[in-house]
């Protein structure tokens, strides 16, 4: 295999510790920023069981930027719909999100160790990045100018390693965090479930169903590749030694699977829910992420989601400060923007736990009652059915630019800008973030941002590395000379109209996590710039931004591509 254990270790600027889904993901980005990074893994080989099953759309646009999206959508199911069911089977209530607003459907079923395994095979396409498995941390001090990380290798002897920033994403019994002294605060479930995950789906139906049953909580889930999940709850008594008596194991599948015994489980494994976060993401030098800064129950899927999100804020913010475009105090802004997000997406899968899980036949019909009546109001449905009461992220403060409202609605300010498809003149049809690319971008409507800038405007959004793009309606794409430094986007759909329609701001600056940093009137622009500038903390007479390596298209048989 192409990724080896070396007997000595070069230096590096980041060592990531984990390499689940989160520390995969940086590790690609990194690649992407060109940023020396070695990411170090206990185990000799990836999990190779199921464990997350929900992909939210936001994570499917952050492999998108990662160059990796269609190898991992080929272990999705796209537009997967959830239904609530009581213990009769009635139909409660369905999630059914028919936005793309962000370019990809809101809720797709998928295989995380195939997931888990694209991305692995990703980094192999960067020559700054280096995976080691077989490696366990055992210790890191923390230097003046970086942190020495004392590992076991794969033989049992130490080896040693120096770098910048250390990013713990060595899950939720993280070393990393506990060497900090972070608390871990919340609560852990007191009831305990039975997953069980089945090969040839005994059942074929491609949705989820959460049986809201309380003579037995269960969850039934249609995976990719014909793989079926079931999660039933445990009731007083029963353990795993209950779990791993099949005559009981064989009762609970009975009520759902028309031979029990004819099922060809992966596996089976009891786990409780734990509801917890971080007192801080970064201490020093040192960042926790994914399990190691969150654990979430559940129920909406989004422990995989928050950590994707975890490391596609702090990836680029890394890279500023590595190649000294920013200083240090940009990386304060990851604890900042993430963790009051991590927290709202802990407490709706805890909310969403106490609709599922009610033992009791009292609470269960009471509950069933308020869901009656919310589906008799067509507003109400179809706000649970659009997932409208998912805490989308919005960053209060951090490395954005808040301005005072001019209108009432919501700020553009520290959310995620819209990703529609789009029209260059060279591509009938493309989605946006394939124009921007990875990195800084100005979206000006109708305008030439490159006209609207002053002088030491253009400088520090030139050393920033900034794409400039003019959106213009469809019908004006190819009219007069496209100016030179500027993209030319046509909105063949009209969605970037309706975006700008519905605030006063027609300039846009977007981050590399595709978060709207600033926005402003046109003639504003420069002003805009500065105080952007300001937030990231850039350096006076620093250094440039470096270039994103475009990344290198892994081919459809799997077999890696050398680096770019």
């Amino acid at each position: 295999m192409p990724h080896s254990s070396p007997a000595a270790l070069d230096p590096v600027d980041v060592v990531i510790v984990g390499a689940g889904p989160t520390g995969l993901t940086l590790a690609n980005l990194l690649g992407i920023y060109g940023v020396r990074t070695l990411l170090v893994e206990a185990g000799e080989k990836l999990i190779d069981y199921p464990r997350g099953v929900g992909m939210d759309d936001e994570s499917l646009r952050s492999f998108q930027q990662i160059g990796l999206v269609d190898q991992v959508r080929n272990h999705t199911t796209p537009n997967q719909i959830m239904r609530f069911v009581n213990g009769k089977g009635t139909l409660l209530a369905e999630l059914d999100p028919q936005t793309d607003e962000f370019g990809w459907p809101r809720r797709n079923a998928f295989i995380q160790p195939l997931v888990d395994a694209e991305l692995y095979k990703g980094t192999d396409r960067f020559g700054c990045v280096k995976v080691v498995l077989g490696h366990r941390m055992e210790a890191f001090t923390e230097t003046r100018d970086g942190i020495d990380v004392d590992l076991i290798g794969p033989e049992g002897g130490p080896v040693s390693v120096s770098a910048r920033y250390l990013v713990g994403a060595d899950g939720g019994r993280s070393i990393t965090r506990k060497a900090l002294g972070l608390a871990f605060e919340g609560r852990t479930e007191p009831s305990s479930w039975l997953v069980v995950d089945l090969r040839n789906d005994p059942i074929g139906s491609p949705n989820a169903y959460m049986g809201c049953d309380p003579a037995r909580p269960y969850v039934s889930i249609g995976l990719p590749h014909g793989i079926r999940r079931f999660e039933f709850m445990l009731m007083p008594g029963e353990d795993q030694a209950f779990a791993d008596d099949d005559v009981n194991m064989h009762a609970m599948l009975a009520e759902h699977v028309p031979d029990p015994a004819a099922a060809d489980i992966i596996r089976r494994r009891v786990y409780t829910h734990h509801s917890r976060v971080a007192h801080s993401f970064r201490k020093g030098r040192v960042m926790v992420a994914g399990d190691a800064a969150h654990l979430m129950p559940v129920w909406q899927g989004q422990g995989f989601n928050s950590g994707i999100r975890d490391a596609v804020n702090l990836g680029w913010k890394l890279a500023c400060v590595v190649h000294e475009v920013s200083g240090e105090r940009l990386l304060d802004s990851y604890d900042s923007e993430r963790r009051p997000h991590a927290a709202a997406m802990v407490d709706l899968s805890d909310k969403v736990g106490k609709v599922i899980s009610p033992t009791s036949r009292l609470l269960a019909g009471a509950r069933d009652a308020v869901f009656r009546g919310l589906g008799a109001v067509p507003a109400a449905k179809n706000y649970v059915a659009q997932m409208k009461f998912k805490p989308m992220p919005f960053y209060e403060s951090g490395a954005v630019v808040h301005r005072a409202k001019d209108v009432t609605g919501a700020p553009v300010v520290g959310r995620l800008f819209i990703q529609p498809r789009v029209a260059t003149r060279e591509q009938a049809e493309v989605l946006l973030d394939e124009v921007t690319g990875p990195w800084f971008t100005v979206i000006a409507w109708n305008n030439n941002p490159l006209a609207l800038l002053d002088n030491e405007a253009h400088r520090t959004l030139s050393r920033l590395g900034a794409r400039f793009i003019e959106v213009r309606p469809v019908a004006q794409l190819h009219y007069g000379t496209e100016p030179e430094g500027v993209t030319i986007v046509g909105d063949s759909t009209g969605r970037l109209k309706a975006w700008f329609d519905q605030r006063p701001e027609s300039v846009v600056l977007v981050r590399p996590d595709r978060f709207v940093a600033g926005a402003c009137l046109a003639q504003n622009t420069s002003t805009l710039t500065r105080q952007v500038a300001e937030s990231l903390h850039l350096i006076p007479g620093g250094h440039d931004a470096p270039r994103p390596v475009l990344p290198v298209a892994l081919p459809a048989d799997g077999v890696r591509a050398s680096a770019g």
